[in-house]
Parts: C-alpha cells; structure tokens; sequence
C-alpha cells in the first residue's frame, strides 16, 4: 500500500495552519484517509549582533531569531485527492513537498 506524504514547512505559522486546514478539507470531501498535521519540531534560528556601527561605546547587542515551523501529512493514495492537493493555493513563504511511500 502508497500514501502520499507532505511536508510542509514556512516562517509564517498562520500560512502553515490555514495549507494543512485547506487539505483537511479536500481528504474530508474525497473520504481519503488522513494522519495529522503532524507538528514536528520548531526549527530556531538565532543571530546576535553589535548595535554600534563602529564597535566603540557600550557593549549593547541585538538579537534577532526566525522560526521555522514544520507539519508532516500522511494521505491514502486517491488520484482525484491527490490532483486537489497539487492545486492548493500555496502562499509565498510556503514549501510544500509531496512524496509517495510504502507502507
């Protein structure tokens, strides 16, 4: 037996749930069998540099950090679903990867 798997991965957590609720819907609509959004672990990116231009003065020091959120999406092989999901709309900041394994 195939399933699709998918993975989906962006900066933008609301982008990441809104794609997983949309393909909810399509596995409710065809009766294809579905496991997740799966959350796997948040990804952090973190950087700290000087605030001084020049380096002199006080030793202040910004920090910034990028999230990076993942889901994981298991389908039962459906062609119609499968042809649904390739059609999602996918936001900007969104990777979306679709693979086929056996189970």
């Amino acid at each position: 037996m195939q399933k699709a798997r998918i993975k989906i991965t962006s900066t933008n957590i609301d982008k990441v749930n809104q794609t997983c609720d949309y393909i909810k819907g399509i596995a409710d609509k065809t009766g294809v069998v579905m496991r997740g959004p799966i959350p796997l672990p948040t990804k952090k990116l973190k950087f700290t540099t000087r605030k001084s231009p020049c380096g002199n003065g006080t030793a202040t020091w910004d920090h910034y950090e990028m999230r990076i959120h993942k889901r994981l999406i298991d389908l039962g092989l459906d062609e119609r679903a499968l042809r649904l999901v390739m059609r999602v709309p996918i936001p900007e900041d969104l990777n979306i990867e679709i693979e086929m394994i056996d189970v």
